[in-house]
């Protein structure tokens, strides 16, 4: 079944389709070639507090996974993550839609997501298809949505406009609605469409230039304007709680200041009683005597800076801490997430 998965688009009649792509002729075998690179580091996304205006950008729903490029070849398919390691294994649903798109050679990016039953990007419900932080399993219900083709038929498109790669990108996935789907642009004001985010709970959008090449890093071509802050934090203890669940009443955080690190408070809700175990036997594994952040209390306990939370927040206290903060996951290491750093 299609869940539903344009929910920002306010006329569901519209469809924005280009000439069917045609096959490469045979009789023509000694075209341009471009070498497909192993790996490709990815464009990342500005944050900003407000959306861009003007024709000049183009805006989507801001996914909530992790981010994979597919190398597709004619020898198989490799999905590498942000990190750039090798998760082809964890994500057998999409290697086979990649497969079944019939392409020689091509390289996606995009967001794997696992989908609630609202067609909402759930980034707990994907952790956990993946047996959680340091687990094997393979994720069967993920669905890559894809945003960019930086490959296509032996040609490197890393270097055309954004508005060249999507419409090539909207012809091969055409009509997709497996495992692999076609992130949608959505039409409107990027101040309007912030606005409808907000209203249907989705975590934000994304604003892209459409002249812009594909360049790695955070160039600015990209732009993220998020409806709930969320970002990644380092658990450095917890708070024992013989009344909580699984032990821990709350987890310590902190967030990075040049080469230190710096407590921004507690997070006491978001985790499930299965979490809270996980974490409590992970943590007294890394239990240490001196904390790396400057707290005293007698029913906390320490541990190295090895653990990384995304963490969902309203905004930061006076005092530098987080507010209305919620756990939403732990990151993966392969996901290459970035602990928050304080101005």
């Amino acid at each position: 079944m299609k869940r539903p998965a344009k929910p920002l688009l306010q006329d569901e009649a519209f469809t924005a389709k280009s000439q069917p792509r045609r096959k490469r002729d045979p009789a023509q075998p000694n075209l341009p070639f471009d070498p497909m690179p192993d790996r490709v580091e990815p464009c990342l996304a500005l944050l900003k507090a407000a959306p861009p205006t003007g024709p000049d950008w183009a805006f989507e729903i801001k996914w909530d996974g992790y981010r994979l490029a597919i190398h597709i070849q004619p020898s198989g398919v490799r999905i590498i993550t942000r990190g750039g390691h090798d998760w082809t294994n964890r994500f057998p649903a999409i290697a086979a839609a990649a497969k079944d798109l019939g392409v020689g050679t091509a390289i996606l990016d995009g967001e794997a997501v696992v989908l609630n039953g609202k067609g909402r990007s759930d980034f707990g419900a994907l952790q956990r298809s993946l047996g959680g932080r340091g687990g094997k399993r393979a994720s069967t219900e993920s669905v890559l949505f894809a945003f960019d083709l930086l490959y296509f038929d032996g040609h490197d498109l890393s270097k055309t406009e954004l508005s060249v790669r999507r419409h090539l990108l909207t012809d091969l996935l055409d009509g997709a609605v497996g495992a692999i789907q076609l992130s949608e642009e959505v039409q409107g004001d990027g101040a309007e469409l912030l606005e409808n985010a907000r209203s249907l709970g989705l975590e934000g959008i994304i604003a892209k230039h459409r002249d812009r090449p594909y360049r790695s890093g955070r160039t600015g071509d990209w732009l993220k304007i998020k409806c709930i802050q969320s970002e990644s934090f380092m658990i450095v203890g917890y708070e024992q709680s013989a009344a909580a669940r699984g032990g821990i009443g709350s987890l310590l955080l902190a967030a990075r200041r040049g080469h230190d690190w710096i407590y921004v408070g507690a997070v006491g809700t978001g985790f499930k009683e299965k979490d809270a175990t996980y974490l409590k036997k992970t943590l007294d594994m890394l239990n240490t005597r001196t904390p790396v952040v400057p707290l005293k209390g007698k029913n906390y306990v320490f541990a190295q800076p090895t653990l990384i939370a995304e963490i969902e927040f309203r905004g930061w206290t006076d005092d530098g801490n987080l507010r209305h903060a919620s756990y939403k996951g732990l990151r993966e290491v392969q996901d290459n997430a970035a602990v928050y750093a304080l101005d």
